[in-house]
């Protein structure tokens, strides 16, 4: 690792920290705006318990005060309590959490490379045939096509009406994970097929692949050796953020599903007002969205050893 590399990783780290810093401090005083407080809807609370706790959590203090507490604990992984779930530990409900969404974002996130990038390679090795045209026209429409009405559609067609798959995810192990998992890739699978496609499109009319061609290359090795490895770039680029973008965007289908993940959570403590998950959830996500942004951006150097990082 040289220099340069050193000198771009210490950069995207100080940008990490400058945005999970402005995301939090968005997200407090966007929690400001909305009206009531996590404790308005406890009727039958007294004032004096009401009071109590408010001080129990700190929200008896200034709003710049609780901002810098707030501040400190994202950066310190100290969420404390939550405002809602008596007793529960706000990392231990995120862990919780996590348990089930990430496997499935992971899953789905490999399952999409994969088939995107032989989707896309093979269309554009086969341009203008009927097999290119089958493929653009079916990843079109899976680009198009609403995730939550595919989740809908298997849910009563293959867990309902034929009963392959069970309706319970925390039960029904990992057959439970399959219909969840082909909906959360579908998206992502049709855009690294438009993706790898274009890629590799232009790879095929590079002056190294004609010299390589020239010289008596085989098919396999200009495909294999050249072709796909530059066509990877643009897919690596963007599996980083696709992959942080399914755990944190899924919450539809974990709903249709019932998976008891991160996004559940989330929202949840968003409409309670639940202050510290709130945080919690905010500094993990944003963290996750940066660590793989990042990743992303050091594999592209990896595949593509010309490309200079800035």
């Amino acid at each position: 690792m040289n220099g340069k590399t050193l000198t771009y990783i210490f950069k995207r780290v100080l940008m990490a920290f400058v945005t999970i810093f402005v995301v939090v401090s968005f997200t407090f005083w966007f929690m400001q705006l909305i009206p009531g407080g996590p404790f308005t809807s406890e009727r039958s609370v007294s004032a004096t318990t009401l009071a109590a706790l408010k001080a129990k959590y700190g929200l008896d203090k200034p709003l710049f005060v609780q901002w810098l507490i707030y501040i400190g604990k994202a950066f310190t992984f100290d969420f404390g309590l939550s405002m809602k779930k008596t007793g529960q530990y706000v990392m231990d409900i995120i862990l919780d959490g996590m348990k089930y969404s990430f496997p499935s974002g992971l899953i789905a996130t490999v399952l999409a490379i994969l088939f995107g990038t032989l989707f896309g390679s093979l269309a554009a090795i086969k341009r203008g045939t009927w097999v290119d045209r089958v493929i653009m026209v079916l990843s079109t429409a899976s680009v198009a096509f609403p995730s939550f009405v595919l989740a809908t559609l298997l849910l009563y067609a293959f867990a309902l009406q034929l009963g392959w798959f069970p309706t319970d995810y925390v039960t029904g192990g990992l057959s439970a994970f399959i219909l969840p998992v082909i909906t959360l890739s579908m998206y992502p699978t049709a855009y690294i097929t438009r993706l790898s496609r274009s890629a590799t499109l232009d790879s095929l009319g590079s002056d190294y692949i004609i010299t390589a061609r020239a010289k008596g290359a085989s098919k396999s090795r200009v495909l294999f050796g050249h072709v796909m490895k530059n066509s990877l770039a643009p897919t690596i680029t963007y599996a980083g953020p696709m992959f942080a973008s399914i755990i944190t965007g899924s919450l539809v289908i974990e709903q249709i599903f019932q998976v008891p993940g991160i996004g559940k959570d989330f929202i949840l403590s968003i409409s309670n007002r639940d202050y510290s998950l709130v945080m919690g959830t905010t500094v993990v996500l944003t963290d996750l969205i940066v660590v793989m942004t990042l990743v992303s951006d050091l594999l592209y150097k990896v595949v593509n050893p010309r490309v200079e990082l800035e």
